[in-house]
């Protein structure tokens, strides 16, 4: 199991057997659970400032998980969630896996976006080799490991509004021009970078990435919030400069995570294998 910040694509979840619980978003007074918040007319929210917040899953919903993975036949379960220091999401399913009716291990994954996805999904294809619940955590901590979100956004205004900015504060005050990259560091949006304009600030994007492979074997997500076009040329830069990635999936991310990058933001994930 997992929320919908890992942001892995339902199709992919669907094949490995993956719960995803779903965190919630609040437009003015109405807060529903994010897949019935239609991402368009989060945006449209966001970019006409809009009174607009999220929050971790409700705990129904994580008890209604368990019950259900019990019901299938789960003997336990290894629920893996968004960093501790952005979300009360683990904390919650702690609390709440005291009622389940098998045992849970929840885990602090200490990031979000895929680097959690990428290593959600190999953590499942462990399980679903036969895999106990320690190979299944192992698996988890390799990949958690040497992950790596790269991130660009617009604007730090979002993350600012959120709550979510961290260490990144630093760069709020820089000219208009400059845009930021960020990256996640112990568990918390961290500066990476910064460039004179958008295409720069992409092509340093794809150089940090190129550096984080470092020729080994991975896999690469590219990753966008209303900014599909701009995501699109993003991967085909990185196709051609990593021919040897191992999987590049492209995805819109959790609109939880949207709400705090704010539209047009992009991301590549490294993920070695």
């Amino acid at each position: 199991m997992t929320d919908s910040t890992s942001s892995i694509p339902a199709s992919l979840a669907a094949q490995w057997g993956i719960t995803i619980v779903p965190t919630q978003i609040k437009i003015n007074q109405f807060t529903r659970a994010e897949h019935n918040v239609p991402k368009d007319v989060l945006v449209r929210a966001l970019e006409g400032d809009m009174d607009v917040s999220t929050s971790a899953p409700d705990p129904a919903g994580f008890q209604w998980a368990y019950e259900q993975q019990a019901a299938r036949g789960a003997d336990e379960v290894v629920s893996v969630h968004i960093s501790a220091r952005q979300s009360e999401t683990c904390d919650i399913a702690r609390k709440t896996a005291a009622y389940s009716p098998v045992p849970v291990h929840v885990v602090d994954s200490g990031t979000t976006g895929m680097s959690l996805g990428f290593a959600v999904l190999a953590a499942a294809r462990v399980a679903g080799a036969g895999g106990g619940p320690r190979r299944v955590m192992e698996a988890l901590a390799r990949r958690l490991e040497g992950s790596a979100e790269l991130i660009y956004v617009d604007t730090l205004e979002y993350l600012r509004k959120g709550g979510r900015i961290g260490a990144a504060a630093a760069l709020i005050g820089s000219a208009l021009s400059l845009k930021p990259l960020l990256t996640m560091k112990n568990g918390q949006v961290a500066p990476l970078d910064r460039a004179m304009g958008t295409e720069r600030a992409l092509r340093k994007l794809v150089e940090r990435a190129i550096k984080k492979a470092d020729g080994r074997p991975v896999d690469i997500a590219i990753e966008h919030f209303g900014a599909e076009d701009r995501a699109q040329r993003l991967a085909d830069r990185v196709r051609s400069r990593l021919p040897g990635a191992r999987e590049i999936t492209f995805t819109e991310v959790s609109s939880t995570i949207g709400v705090h990058v704010g539209p047009g933001a992009v991301g590549i994930t490294v993920s070695p294998a």
